[in-house]
């Protein structure tokens, strides 16, 4: 039984079709990567599993139970989070209002307080930052908010949807660094991310989608030696 299932997931806006037949699978311990170009369907495949999009036909396991179309908080609760591309902070309130509603459903003030600790032992500037409010902080900081909220439910899945997009290099890789630690401590990451190359290093598997359909799949080392993939995505 895979930790997470995708099969022939069909999933539309309104008359387009943004999926057409996805099936992908997450183990325990993975961390899996979704390459492919701009619309895609990288992003909606994470929406369709998070339940912030309708799923039209096909079915989403995780751990063996079904959980297509469940409300996006079901699938919070469930241990699934997911940073949206674009971060979508609460701007306006501060670093830790944004990782308090991270832990909404978190009752124990002491847990709440231990989870919060530690997301400041991953990244120690949003400490620093505690009372500022989250839409002047810096992209790198924010994105760095985006997933400290999440990881405030102690997920065992973490999705990525576009960790790295308009970050600087550095900031880049600590993000990836981080994402690193995260599975080395035993959290499962499914990454969506355009920077192909640095997605497939730190990869187990991978899979390329194109227009909605899966293309291509296999370990993050062989398809970085993909001539396909390196003349589309490596160049």
């Amino acid at each position: 039984m895979h930790l997470l299932e995708l099969k022939n997931i069909e999933t539309f806006y309104g008359g387009i079709q943004a999926l057409k037949g996805v099936d992908l699978h997450v183990e325990k311990g993975e961390i899996v990567t979704l390459i492919g170009s701009n619309g895609a369907g990288k992003s909606t495949t994470l929406k369709s599993i998070s339940g912030q999009v309708k799923v039209k036909t096909g079915s989403i396991h995780y751990q063996g139970t079904d959980i297509t179309n469940k409300p996006a908080h079901q699938t919070t609760l469930l241990g699934i989070a997911h940073v949206p591309e674009g971060r979508r902070i609460f701007p306006r309130l501060t670093v830790k209002e944004n990782l308090l509603i991270g832990g909404f459903a978190v009752k124990d003030k002491k847990l709440i307080e231990s989870r919060m600790e530690r997301v400041f032992q991953y990244f120690p500037r949003l400490k620093e930052r505690l009372e500022q409010k989250g839409g002047t902080m810096s992209g790198g900081e924010q994105q760095m908010l985006a997933i400290g909220r999440a990881l405030m439910m102690k997920p065992e899945v973490l999705m990525l949807d576009e960790p790295s997009m308009g970050l600087a290099p550095i900031i880049v890789e600590q993000i990836f660094e981080i994402i690193k630690e995260l599975n080395r401590e035993g959290m499962t990451v499914l990454l969506v991310e355009q920077n192909a190359f640095q997605a497939l290093q730190i990869a187990n598997r991978g899979y390329v989608i194109q227009t909605g359909k899966i293309v291509l799949e296999g370990p993050g080392t062989d398809l970085m030696t993909n001539q396909q993939v390196q003349e589309a995505y490596l160049a």
